[in-house]
């Protein structure tokens, strides 16, 4: 399954560091920046994580709030949250729920080895609960300024 700019967003609902839930119905009435990641405490996650944690005061003055998940279990999402001092929510999708309905749960290859993984991808879901943006297949570098042009755009 996937996502198009201006559907509605597809419901989770997911434990995330700091003890926290994070879900779709719970954001209502909030733009966020939801972001699937490969794995924790990896180079580019990390970088992604701490760029994001460095743009977040800079999303918060645009109301924008951040959503990282990774298919990781909650005992290394806490670990790498607290490692890198990570403030926002990152949760784990263990079950793949909502990177199946997003899809970012795909099929990759490495070294001739094909194999399913998460695919690094960004949504940005507005007030109403609908995908403003997609970005799939991310690059890391400069990709939180991009988000942040984004929903500076989105108003």
């Amino acid at each position: 399954m996937s996502v198009a700019e201006g559907a509605p967003a597809p419901d989770f609902s997911l434990p995330a560091s700091g003890g926290r839930q994070v879900s779709l119905t719970a954001m209502k009435g909030r733009p966020f920046v939801l972001y699937f990641y490969p794995k924790a405490d990896t180079s580019g996650c990390t970088k992604e994580a701490c760029d994001f944690q460095e743009a977040l005061p800079a999303l918060a003055a645009t109301g924008l709030e951040v959503i990282g998940v990774s298919p990781d279990p909650m005992k290394p999402i806490e670990k790498f949250a607290e490692k890198y001092g990570l403030t926002f929510p990152l949760a784990s999708d263990a079950e793949k729920q909502a990177a199946e309905a997003y899809g970012t749960w795909v099929e990759k290859s490495m070294y001739g080895r094909t194999y399913m993984g998460m695919e690094r991808s960004t949504f940005l879901i507005d007030r109403e609960g609908k995908v403003a943006r997609i970005w799939r297949k991310v690059k890391v570098p400069g990709h939180a300024k991009a988000v942040m042009d984004a929903a500076k755009a989105l108003g």
